[in-house]
């Protein structure tokens, strides 16, 4: 027997080997595309993971403000509780550097005291200079740090503070900073003072004596420090979950949606194994009933189809796993650990092969394709030997896929699963409910084909009644798919699988580009939008030049932008706090507004406007009452209105800058917003600010570019997305291809048979021709509307529950019609070259086999 099995394996293979390598593609692109993700987040997030963990050093546990900065009063109080050994403060913020969009790490620490927790921290100092560590000039430098800033030798490194310059001492390195974590270390005292936070900090790290329980001493200071300083402080361990959680949830939703993307061309494999193999066995089902006769029993049988199955899955998950670990290192070597989304930005990781991983996604291949086999399979092994013998009973053997009432029970199971509610922050009932929308509709095919074709069969038959002259083609071609519609479903579920997923994600990311572009016109109103030139925080605009800016010519109105971080739940990253000019009465001329608003009435606490993020992750609605720590304190604030925010999934709120500035002392503003006077011009604004004493710290940008810039962004952050729509649609092209292909070559009989009777070899090809254009046709029409029923649930369910904004719906017709011609024509053409080959050996040799 098992010489047997191999020999009919191996001489499957051989008669056809294209469909063999074809559904081994499709599982090894689906495989290599899941792992090869999985690699490269695993990767990233452990190096970012590690290097945040490496600034924390030993520290036991973590003392960090609501707010970015806090009084250093706090210090002496922690470290002189009972239980502390070492309290290190530390000082740590973005500093500007000019010219660039990426900022510069900066840790203020104590080097005595973070020499017992965190010593990678301590700079080295260059030889005969020991005391650089305590300079008020001296910054040490990792070394990702050294060779993106590449400092020339004795030269000092220019930051921004202001729009000020402030040149500081390259003293040494930071020897132990982990590859690409870009950071500088320098006295604390010294960063208070240079950088203008004179008695501010950002955390204290503390070091326990022996014997002290580390859980315990966490609660009972988190205790006291909310009693005493209600709202303040967050109480952390370095390597507790609500770091890893607040760590993970800033990517987690990118990566699920990436996974789900790419295993997108898994399930079409799926399918592909699904029709090549039943698709074998009908074809050789009169083979199988041979051997049965002969003396092989179900068992055997049911398992050399099962066999086959296998072959293809473990062949295409080993090269799946191979790929995807060399798409994994090329990856991360050439565009970096974020994939363009900016999630993993200083971090350099190398890829590391995970073998329980690989084994997850190779198991996941092989169950794949004894899934896409196990139907064919049964059939086969259940099928009597005396009718299987018979030519003519391939229909009957694909009767059980017409039923009905399986496939609208996936559907309306899936539209059930649609409305159902995420599970932890991730939109797996949606994912389920596309699942299985896709399982129903393609089990529907055959019972939808029969309807189509049987209707347009009579419709055909009652308009050519008595006429000679009508095509004997249309009728043969539409007589054979009306009465064969379970073996055209197998074609059918071949262009919907592929077609339908295209459609879906065309329609996601086309809405979203779409909706951000008309977001940024709604949010980009001014004439000229005025910044500093370079990221962090250290970098903004004073009083005084905020007078300068707005007193300039031409200028109508200035809009000035304050933004800061504050941290409402210790699990979850920053919110951004952003204050401008916001007016209550109409908040809609500045904001994206969603929904309704609420001017607060006489007595009421200011308002604030939250965006969609926070209704989500923080269950704020409309008219509520809210507290958000500023200046050291809790103060109290109304929820007026949401708005849409597509730059923060994490969570944004906009207030009144004069309420910012009120509750504050903050007179300093991040950016501004010129509108013009009727009549000026930008050109003469931008020649007038260039002229100010500050005007090298700025740069000025016109709303059209920003947009551009923008969409630029998205498009680089959507271009692994873009890659699997591409290879979705490559699969979907040689899926059809293998489909008709195969369909043809299984009729030889059928057409040695049609030839017998007098039809010519070109109408047979004008029949196959016309045959995989109609069922194509019917493909796309349902694979459209089916890709529309997903796009919704991705538009309006999804990414609403992952990234926690809305859209609109936008529909790319020239993409779709695009592909839409190239499924036609990959159909058409495969089924002619198809049936050239079938149609080369004579009409007698054809049907030979039926006597």
């Amino acid at each position: 027997m098992g010489r047997l099995s191999r020999w009919l394996l191996l001489g499957e293979w051989r008669a056809h080997p294209l469909r063999a390598l074809v559904a081994i593609a499709a599982i090894a692109v689906g495989i290599s595309l899941g792992f090869a993700i999985h690699l490269i987040n695993a990767a990233a997030f452990n190096e970012f993971s590690s290097a945040i963990k490496g600034l924390s050093g030993v520290a036991e546990v973590q003392v960090r403000g609501t707010e970015q900065f806090f009084d250093e009063a706090i210090y002496p109080v922690l470290a002189q509780r009972t239980g502390v050994a070492v309290a290190s403060p530390v000082l740590e913020f973005d500093a500007s550097v000019p010219g660039q969009q990426t900022a510069l790490k900066i840790l203020g620490i104590d080097a005595f005291r973070a020499s017992f927790i965190s010593s990678d921290l301590v700079g080295v100092p260059s030889e005969g200079h020991v005391m650089d560590t305590l300079a008020d000039d001296a910054l040490f430098l990792s070394p990702a740090a050294q060779q993106w800033l590449k400092p020339a030798a004795g030269a000092p490194l220019t930051l921004q503070v202001g729009v000020g310059e402030l040149k500081l001492r390259v003293a040494g390195s930071l020897q132990r900073a982990r590859a690409g974590q870009r950071i500088g270390v320098m006295d604390l005292g010294a960063a208070q003072w240079r950088f203008e936070k004179l008695g501010q900090l950002s955390r204290i790290d503390l070091k326990l004596r022996d014997g002290v329980n580390r859980d315990a001493f966490k609660a009972e200071l988190e205790q006291q420090l909310e009693r005493d300083y209600p709202g303040r402080f967050r109480v952390s361990q370095p390597n507790d979950e609500d770091q890893n959680s607040r760590n993970e949830g800033m990517s987690r939703a990118y990566r699920v949606n990436l996974t789900v993307l790419a295993l997108v061309a898994l399930f079409t494999g799926a399918f592909l194994v699904f029709s090549t193999q039943a698709l074998s066995v009908i074809r050789r089902r009169s083979q199988f009933a041979l051997l049965r006769v002969l003396g092989m029993d179900r068992k055997h049988l049911l398992r050399q189809i099962l066999i086959e199955g296998l072959s293809l899955g473990v062949a295409g998950s080993a090269i799946g796993i191979a790929a995807g670990y060399g798409m994994a290192a090329a990856a991360l070597h050439f565009m970096g650990a974020d994939l363009g989304a900016g999630f993993f930005s200083g971090v350099r990781p190398q890829v590391q092969f995970t073998p329980i991983a690989a084994t997850v996604y190779f198991a996941l291949g092989v169950a794949v394709a004894l899934l896409g086999c196990a139907a064919p399979a049964l059939d086969a092994a259940r099928a009597k030997p005396a009718v299987a013998l018979k030519s003519g009973t391939e229909e009957a053997a694909m009767s059980r896929l017409s039923k009905a009432w399986p496939a609208l029970a996936c559907i309306a199971l899936a539209a059930l699963l649609s409305q159902a509610p995420p599970v932890f922050e991730l939109p797996l009932f949606g994912y389920l409910s596309i699942a299985l929308l896709l399982v129903g509709a393609i089990a529907l095919m055959p019972r939808l084909a029969a309807i189509v074709f049987r209707v347009a069969h009579r419709r055909w038959s009652a308009a050519t009644a008595g006429k000679p002259g009508a095509s004997p083609v249309v009728t043969l071609t539409l007589s054979r798919l009306a009465n064969a519609s379970s073996q055209a479903g197998i074609a059918l579920g071949g262009v919907l699988s592929s077609f339908s997923l295209m459609v879906a994600m065309a329609i996601m990311v086309s809405s979203f580009r779409v909706s951000l572009d008309d977001w940024l016109l709604h949010i980009l109103p001014a004439d000229i939008y005025v910044s500093t030139t370079s990221a962090g925080t250290t970098a903004g605009l004073r009083p005084q030049e905020q007078a300068a800016i707005a007193a300039l010519p031409g200028v109508a109105s200035a809009d000035f932008l304050r933004m800061r971080g504050i941290s409402l739940a210790a699990a979850r990253p920053a919110v951004a706090l952003m204050a401008r000019n916001v007016d209550p009465a109409d908040p809609g001329q500045t904001l994206a507004i969603v929904g309704a608003t609420q001017v607060p009435g006489p007595g009421a606490p200011p308002p604030v406007w939250i965006s969609e993020a926070m209704v989500d992750l923080y269950g704020m609605n409309v008219g509520q009452r809210i507290e958000l720590p500023l200046n050291g304190k809790l103060r109290a604030f109304m929820v007026a209105g949401v708005w849409r925010d597509y730059a923060r999934p994490t969570g944004s709120i906009q207030m009144r800058l004069s309420d910012y500035r009120a509750i504050t002392g903050d007179m300093d503003a991040s950016n501004v917003a010129l509108w013009l006077k009727p009549g000026a011009k930008a050109a003469d604004t931008d020649r007038a600010l260039k002229r100010l004493p500050f005007a090298a710290a700025l740069t000025t940008t016109a709303p059209s570019e920003i947009r551009s810039m923008s969409m630029k962004i998205f498009d680089r952050s959507f271009a692994i997305t873009y890659l699997l729509e591409a290879i979705a649609i490559v699969i979907g092209l040689f899926g059809v291809a293998a489909t008709f292909s195969a369909q043809t070559l299984a009729r030889a009989k059928e057409f040695g048979m049609l030839r017998h009777v007098g039809v010519t070899r070109r109408q047979i090809l004008s029949i196959l021709a016309i045959e995989g254009g109609a069922l194509t046709g019917l493909g796309i029409v349902t694979g459209f509307a089916l890709g529309w029923v997903i796009s919704l649930i991705l538009v309006f369910v999804v990414n609403p529950q992952s990234f926690h904004w809305t859209m609109q719906l936008h529909l790319p017709w020239p993409l779709l019609a695009t592909v839409a011609g190239l499924l036609l024509a990959a159909a058409a053409l495969t089924a002619l070259l198809a049936g050239r080959q079938s149609l080369s050996g004579g009409p007698i040799r054809a049907v030979r086999e039926d006597w």
